[in-house]
């Protein structure tokens, strides 16, 4: 096939791309958030200028690629090919002492760091070695999450006694042998198979983890597997879902949830002077809208302008059908309005019998208000918890507005 046809057919999606010789050798290894137009940008004369660029198109015969869900894991994946294939147009990648690495010391309980190569603070003298990777910013970024999934130690020498990042849930502490050598080394290999790329074979090695867990009744255990196969895919589903494993990890701190909440399901009403008044729900998952799960709701019950009984009535409505249905709930349940609203939903949630967290936030002040709790929470404006109930409320607010608009342009319709 032509290789222009060829490149024509390459999807706009983030991934990594293989260029190869006429020998099929492989040549040059790259990462792009598009596929299709960083690779058609070579071919393209501006591009060209550089003298490397220019000898490099001329070697390529064919091309590969290897579609990824987000940047992330381009990145991870290109420095891994990178290292397997030794690729001699990506010199730069090999020879230059500058771009940062992941270092991983063997030893009993492994320590994981990002090391340069240039510079000897930090480094072992027999360690694996992980990258080069050329976004020092990105990595760093998805380290820190793939820690707060799989806790590693990342100390130069264990302290005396447990450190903070124990207590924060960062590491599990083999310092004061909290946890086995046998179980420290599963981390560690999790860990390895997250930066050479082999997604599918650690969800095998966690599926199977998880498997064995709940048959032996350890369901605890069996949680924490769970969650962080979900996480694992956060991680993976891109950037801005990395963000938002952070948002929904903030929002389970300072909202004292029981679990971190990856599924958030909120309510908004939407009337005109007691008319046609509807409610709304949408769905979240791990921070972007699950649109197949969002809800619209004809208020039926309640006669007049009462928002606290509009709300109570869609959240019945919404959870006496789960309950029959036996679906699963989700996490956490936002509510746009303050102490009245809240109180609304809560009262039809403990008729019902069901322990969901649900919340509400006060547009004037964005406040957020919790059950049993006579003040609000009231977070920074640039906190990550608080961008994710204001992403989730105005969502539910548009699809409110949306739905209530269609209702009165069929009425003025039906009127002609």
């Amino acid at each position: 096939m032509d290789i222009k046809k060829k490149i024509e057919q390459i999807p706009l999606s983030s991934g990594v791309y293989l260029m190869k010789s006429k020998r099929g050798k492989i040549i040059y290894v790259g990462k792009a958030v598009c596929l299709r137009k960083r690779v058609q940008s070579y071919f393209r004369k501006a591009s060209q200028s550089s003298p490397k660029t220019a000898s490099l198109v001329l070697e390529i015969k064919d091309i590969d690629y290897i579609v990824t869900s987000s940047e992330a894991e381009a990145l991870i994946l290109e420095a891994s090919l990178i290292k397997k294939y030794k690729p001699k147009y990506n010199v730069d990648l090999k020879d230059d002492k500058s771009y940062p690495l992941i270092q991983m010391t063997e030893e009993d309980f492994s320590r994981v760091s990002i090391v340069r190569p240039r510079s000897k603070k930090g480094g072992a003298k027999t360690a694996r070695m992980f990258g080069p990777y050329v976004n020092a910013k990105l990595i760093r970024e998805a380290l820190g999450v793939i820690r707060r999934i799989f806790h590693f130690r990342t100390c130069m020498s264990f302290p005396k006694k447990a450190c903070l990042d124990y207590h924060i849930g960062l590491c599990d502490a083999p310092c004061i042998k909290n946890i086995t050598k046998k179980e420290y080394r599963k981390i560690i290999r999790n860990v390895s198979l997250v930066l050479e790329g082999k997604k599918e074979s650690l969800y095998r090695f966690l599926r199977e983890e998880m498997e064995r867990a709940s048959k032996k009744k350890e369901f605890e255990k069996a949680g924490k597997i769970r969650d962080q196969i979900r996480a694992i895919g956060a991680l993976y589903s891109g950037t801005k879902d990395v963000n938002c494993f952070k948002e929904a990890e903030q929002l389970q701190r300072v909202l004292k949830l029981p679990r971190r909440p990856e599924r958030i399901e909120a309510f908004d009403i939407s009337n005109t002077m007691g008319q046609q008044s509807v409610g709304s729900m949408v769905s979240f998952l791990n921070g972007m809208p699950d649109k197949k799960n969002y809800r619209r709701f004809r208020i039926r019950e309640t006669q007049g302008i009462d928002d606290f009984k509009m709300i109570g009535e869609v959240v019945q409505r919404r959870y006496q059908r789960l309950k029959k249905e036996g679906a699963l709930f989700p996490d956490l349940i936002l509510v746009d309005g303050g102490k009245g609203q809240l109180s609304a939903a809560k009262k039809k949630l403990e008729g019902m019998d069901l322990g969901i967290p649900v919340v509400s936030i006060a547009k004037r002040n964005e406040e957020i208000f919790m059950p049993y709790k006579r003040n609000p929470v009231i977070l920074s404006k640039d906190a990550l918890g608080l961008k994710l109930i204001q992403r989730i409320r105005d969502e539910a607010h548009r699809f409110a507005i949306n739905y209530h608009r269609l209702l009165r342009s069929r009425k003025v319709f039906d009127a002609k």
